[in-house]
């Protein structure tokens, strides 16, 4: 099989890593831009910001992510889909991209919509894991850099300190982004310590405790969205929201096709505008990438198929 991530394109990066650094932003500035949404009002978003925290494993592998060509290339995979909207990503991913070609322009940007991962100073494993520092976008930078919207990490432990600094960062960030018309993407989750490390507690009330506390941050809501699991009771859970909510896919669970089903019974929420996932379709169990994407590209299609029949039932009244 052909490598998407070619010896040609890749000596090309680093030649434009070392020579030319002024190139990334001229790639920037020259990316053709689309709305943020499409005809379908869904988005399905390829997540890809792990790395940046100090995650580079998947189950199995702790250092999956860790051969940037080979996570470069995976991205790009996902990317050359056209039902891919887009890409969330931290800095140094997306400048890659920038001046990678795409399947559609010249730089694999073109024409996608583009979310900067913003708090990336809670390194996975660390004491201060819980405490996470904007070290990577601000607003300003995502404005500047003709990006849709900023996505932040919330992990809520209430016996951890690290918390309330991250819930005070959140909010400012979400109130410039606000003013600057860009989506806030927020990924609240409810975390605590387990034998000393940051454990997720996948519990339906923990969640749509933390939905409630991540929905009111800022000066302003108007462009905050959820990143939301659809474990559970997702009905009930989804309802702690008016937000548009993009649903996130976590670790690769060895299962596709159960993940699939539970996306499935997700996106039948209205307010459930697609995908934000990075692991489960980067590194799927039988390593076809491309697959993997068309896959959860045929689960989305077929829920905004079913959302817009003139005779769809709508079960899940906000009212």
């Amino acid at each position: 099989m052909t490598r998407r991530l070619t010896d040609e394109m890749w000596s090309e990066l680093l030649e434009v890593r070392l020579r030319r650094p002024e190139s990334i932003g001229a790639a920037l500035a020259a990316r053709s831009r689309r709305e943020l949404l499409g005809p379908s009002g869904h988005l399905f978003i390829v997540a890809a910001d792990h790395p940046a925290r100090g995650a580079n494993g998947i189950p199995g592998d702790p250092m999956a992510m860790a051969d940037r060509r080979d996570y470069l290339e995976r991205v790009l995979t996902c990317l050359d889909d056209p039902r891919v909207d887009g890409v969330m990503a931290s800095v140094d991913v997306l400048d890659d991209l920038a001046v990678l070609p795409g399947a559609g322009g010249w730089s694999a940007l073109d024409g996608k919509v583009v979310i900067g991962s913003m708090n990336r100073g809670g390194l996975l494993g660390s004491s201060f894991e819980l405490d996470d520092r904007f070290t990577s976008y601000d607003a300003e930078a995502l404005a500047e850099a003709g990006f849709d919207g900023g996505k932040m990490l919330l992990r809520i432990d209430d016996a951890d300190p690290g918390t309330l600094p991250t819930l005070v960062a959140v909010a400012e960030a979400t109130s410039q982004l606000a003013a600057r018309g860009l989506m806030a993407m927020i990924e609240p989750l409810p975390y605590r310590r387990v034998e000393g490390r940051a454990t997720l507690v996948k519990d339906d009330d923990a969640l749509i405790r933390a939905i409630g506390v991540a929905s009111a941050l800022g000066t302003s809501s108007a462009h905050t969205w959820m990143k939301l699991p659809a474990w559970g009771d997702v009905e009930r859970v989804m309802r702690a929201t008016s937000m548009p909510t993009l649903l996130l896919g976590g670790a690769p669970s060895g299962d596709p096709e159960a993940d699939r089903a539970e996306w499935a019974r997700a996106l039948a929420v209205p307010h459930v505008r697609g995908y934000t996932i990075g692991r489960s379709l980067l590194y799927p169990p039988d390593g076809d990438v491309a697959a993997a994407v068309s896959a959860a590209a045929d689960v989305l299609d077929a829920a905004v198929a079913a959302k817009t029949r003139p005779d769809h039932d709508d079960r899940f009244d906000l009212g």
